[in-house]
């Protein structure tokens, strides 16, 4: 008997989740290619901002990846004082074969310059924010359309005996009801 209300409740439950209408939607993860059809070079005399412009362009979650494509250059994860000083000497993680690609892991600050200090220093450096996993969007729920002008029914008496016989027939008709009454005819 335990197991036949189990097997209720849970086809119960099924059916409340997909009659609901408010699917879950998760945002897929991205990948992102650093400087855009630029790629990851050293950026022209007077653009040293243009892996910041790039970046405040973008919104970064964990997940999502960085893909670095460079030519006779490299790409290093470092920490704060290593990104502001141009320090190639300590990198947390360190890409030379032209084509990069890093997973952001875990929200907060990521920072990434070129293994040549010159290149570093002319703006060849970025700064990423990212932001907690990908927001979980729900479906809004299903608006009805107003009635069209004329096409109104009249209104039904709860005291009259369709008003009654229309109640039943819909409650019938649940998607729990139905729920049910399938389970109950498999047992």
């Amino acid at each position: 008997m335990t197991s036949l209300w189990a097997l209720v409740f849970g086809g119960v439950l099924i059916v409340l989740a997909a009659a609901d209408g408010s699917a879950i939607q998760v945002e897929p993860l991205k990948e992102f290619k650093v400087g855009g059809r630029y790629g990851w070079r050293e950026p022209e005399d007077n653009n040293t901002s243009m892996y910041d412009e790039w970046a405040t362009m973008m919104r970064f979650h964990v997940g999502d990846s960085l893909v670095f494509e460079y030519h006779n250059d490299s790409v290093l994860s470092v920490d704060k004082f290593g990104y502001y000083h141009c320090n190639v000497s300590d990198p947390i993680l360190a890409f030379n074969n032209g084509n990069s690609t890093v997973k952001l892991d875990r929200p907060g600050p990521f920072y990434f310059i070129s293994g040549d200090p010159v290149h570093c220093l002319k703006g060849q450096r970025l700064i990423v924010e990212v932001m907690s996993p990908h927001p979980i969007h729900r479906s809004p729920p299903s608006i009805a359309s107003p009635p069209e002008s004329g096409s109104m029914a009249p209104a039904i008496s709860p005291f009259s005996s369709l008003a009654g016989a229309l109640a039943v027939s819909s409650w019938a008709f649940s998607p729990v009801v139905i729920a049910i009454m399938a389970v109950a005819a498999v047992v």
